[in-house]
């Protein structure tokens, strides 16, 4: 703006002079105001995207952990659905043998009954029941098949008649386990049982060629009876309480 003596007249061009300087001096200033005033629009726009493109980007992670929450929710459930199942499947088996055992023990009540004058039948089909239920470990081996009071058809060799009986019998495709049951097993039992495995490799020619193992089954047995088994290589198998011990660590191959 023009300087102005305190004392000199103000004429007109001063005063228009004064007031174009002063509207010059408000545009500029207005200017300003309007490019700061843009300037902040477009700092707070650009505050406004990032700020929605911050919460987008949040929103896409939280929907994410979401979904993962969910498939992890889903996997939790299939797999409490299958141990649940697994349980049912564990239940029902449990039960069915349940019922086997139950129906068992009544046959053998049953057989006890009928039997109560015939120990050695009783014996017979109690430790036939055990070898059932467990004939797949047997003798280190896995045996397939089973048999109970084998009688064979008899020979006659050098006019001799051979015939023999064998109280279980167990198979499989390359060995054969001959058990001999006694109520109360005796010495003298143990040629009888060392005997069976020659009579049955020839009443059963088609067995000649397998490994067979012998055992002697009894309700009891005495320390000098057990000793002259494991000599023999013949297995000790009696009763223990409410189980069928096997001791079979001298077994021998006939």
């Amino acid at each position: 703006m023009n300087n102005l003596t305190p004392n000199s007249p103000l004429t007109f061009e001063a005063l228009m002079a004064s007031i174009h300087e002063s509207n010059r001096f408000l545009t500029e200033r207005q200017a300003e105001t309007d490019r700061l005033q843009k300037k902040n629009a477009r700092e707070l726009e650009k505050m406004r995207l990032q700020f929605k493109e911050r919460n987008a980007q949040k929103e896409k992670e939280w929907e994410k952990r979401e979904k993962e929450r969910e498939e992890r929710e889903k996997e939790r459930e299939k797999e409490r659905e299958k141990r649940e199942k697994e349980r049912e499947e564990r239940e029902k088996e449990r039960e069915k043998e349940r019922e086997k055992y139950e129906k068992r023990m009544k046959r053998m009540e049953n057989d006890m009954g009928a039997w109560s004058n015939n120990h050695g039948s009783f014996a017979e089909e109690y430790f036939y029941n055990s070898f059932d239920e467990c004939q797949q470990k047997f003798f280190g081996e896995q045996f397939d098949e089973i048999e109970q009071n084998l009688k064979p058809k008899s020979m006659k060799i050098n006019n001799m008649k051979i015939q023999d009986e064998y109280d279980i019998v167990l198979f499989n495709h390359s060995s054969v386990a001959i058990i001999e049951v006694k109520f109360k097993a005796h010495e003298n039992d143990i040629a009888k049982t060392m005997k069976k495995a020659e009579t049955f490799r020839i009443l059963c020619p088609d067995y000649k060629d397998f490994k067979i193992y012998l055992g002697l089954a009894s309700m009891s047995f005495y320390p000098e009876l057990e000793e002259k088994c494991a000599d023999a290589g013949i297995a000790i198998i009696k009763q223990v309480g409410d189980s069928v011990v096997i001791n079979e660590g001298h077994l021998k191959t006939f």
